[in-house]
């Protein structure tokens, strides 16, 4: 794999300043123009120490507009980022659309790193791999363009380059002992470096191995490539939609005579004295296994979905009080804001994610793709479609790092929506809640339903099944809500 990159090949000074001068203005000129898309470009320096990672990234803000680029090197996990699923800093650090993103030590370091050391086996590299793999992935879906080098020396052209560093007072603290270690056992990162790039080279998201010796070539070839990846950006329109990458299954809505909601006893109901004996001792059992869950750093992501006076806020506030208010956050989803909209939908979710035995409840939620946005048409069927394996995804990446992922839909009657409806309208203190956009998803009633059959039949998993909650009777349902997640804190503890 590596033997084009390490031909020896070289620029001279003459060609490579005859070059440069063209291709700052080619570049400045793409970025100007890729600054008005909703197309960002992430750019993966990694590969061979001394290789010029370093310096490429250096260039590239030297040739193009500082302004437009944000450079991200990471170092080992801060407190607050082992408390959080690995991938969320690298959500966290996407670009907005139009910008460019340049990331060193970024997400392949560490499994590589890992593999290298034997610290993991060859399957849990490969899981590793195909992690980084399907969150590239969606990035590329949802717009981005992906492009990652793989600076190589040869292992005497890298031992030339650690003694040319040497030799040199102003350099010679670059080079340390773990590089000279790590030249010691070449071939182990070089046999490592081939199955990774074999594993996650795709069309959406390729590698591009750069001959790192000569420094003029090594500049050139970086700002070739990245001036194609522009140019390939801007030519696919407006930049709203991401690279070719196999279209997403078009399966076929099929909702049977009888839909999943059909299912729900909305006569369900308890009697009012019942009710506050029962709310009280599922908030002491609520607040006895979050203090343990607390005490062991596990956090819990909440979701309520459910119908426009269904009783979200009301199932939500007989929560809060059972657990300390420093330990728990109501995230109330609406209408994306413009640095929302600038990035893939799920990156302002990954924002929100509780740290370590705290929990976050979301009133609304990344389940509005596949809803909301499907019934409204501000997601393309293309896009609400294969919504579905990312936000399983997403919920995966959640479980696997300790989460507790727990998830409600409540259900009413047409009529039942209805007379809230009217409640609202007398009642000063809840006119608010009443919009015009309420009364207009009444007349798409089935359409959400079928969009809910299929949500639940996609995305409803053993460790993070959909509760569909009885709402006709609000106390019913709010009993039902805390007895659910009584028992999935109980269980994923």
């Amino acid at each position: 794999m590596f033997e084009t990159a390490e031909l020896g090949q070289k620029v001279s000074d003459e060609r490579f300043q005859e070059r440069q001068t063209e291709l700052r203005r080619l570049l400045l000129e793409a970025q100007f123009k890729l600054g008005r898309t909703n197309t960002p470009l992430l750019i993966v320096f990694a590969g061979v120490d001394g290789a010029g990672k370093g310096e490429s990234a250096n260039l590239l803000n030297s040739w193009m507009d500082p302004r437009g680029i944000r450079t991200h090197a990471y170092a080992r996990p801060t407190d607050v980022e082992r408390e959080m699923p690995r991938q969320w800093r690298y959500w966290r650090d996407l670009p907005p659309g139009g910008e460019v993103g340049l990331y060193l030590s970024a997400w392949y370091h560490r499994p590589f790193m890992d593999r290298v050391d034997g610290v993991i086996t060859p399957a849990d590299f490969h899981r590793e791999l195909d992690h980084i793999r399907k969150m590239e992935r969606m990035w590329a879906e949802g717009g981005a363009v992906i492009l990652k080098f793989w600076m190589h020396l040869g292992r005497e052209q890298q031992k030339a380059r650690f003694e040319e560093l040497e030799a040199d007072p102003n350099y010679a603290w670059r080079v340390t002992d773990k590089d000279w270690a790590h030249w010691g056992r070449y071939d182990d990162f070089v046999e490592t470096a081939e199955e990774l790039i074999s594993l996650t080279s795709a069309g959406h998201a390729p590698w591009s191995i750069i001959e790192g010796a000569d420094p003029n070539f090594r500049s050139l070839e970086v700002a070739e490539t990245t001036l194609a990846a522009m140019r390939q950006a801007l030519a696919r329109g407006n930049g709203d939609h991401g690279p070719a990458h196999p279209p997403a299954l078009q399966m076929p809505v099929t909702v049977g005579q009888r839909n999943v909601l059909d299912a729900v006893d909305l006569s369900a109901r308890v009697e009012d004295e019942d009710y506050e004996t029962r709310l009280g001792e599922l908030q002491g059992r609520l607040n006895h296994v979050y203090r343990e869950r607390h005490a062991r750093g596990q956090g819990a992501v909440l979701v309520f979905e459910g119908w426009d006076a269904a009783g979200k806020g009301g199932a939500i506030r007989r929560i809060t009080p059972a657990v300390d208010t420093r330990h728990i956050e109501v995230h109330r989803i609406a209408v994306p804001t413009e640095e929302e909209k600038a990035r893939h939908y799920l990156w302002r979710f990954w924002r929100r994610l509780p740290r370590a035995g705290e929990i976050a409840v979301f009133d609304r939620s990344w389940y509005g793709r596949v809803l909301v946005e499907r019934i409204e048409g501000f997601a393309t069927e293309e896009e609400w479609r294969r919504a579905y394996a990312e936000i399983n995804d997403f919920e995966h990446r959640l479980l696997e790092h300790g989460m507790a992922v727990v998830k409600f839909w409540l259900h009413i009657s047409p009529d039942k929506q209805e007379q809230r409806f009217k409640s609202r309208e007398k009642i000063p203190y809840k006119q608010y809640k009443l919009t015009e956009e309420d009364l207009r998803n009444r007349d798409r009633w089935d359409a959400y339903t079928a969009a809910v059959h299929e949500m639940v039949e996609r995305t409803s998993s053993a460790r993070a099944p959909w509760t569909l909650v009885p709402g006709n009777q609000k106390k019913f349902a709010r009993l039902t809500v805390l007895e659910t997640l009584c028992e999935a804190l109980e269980t994923e503890g």
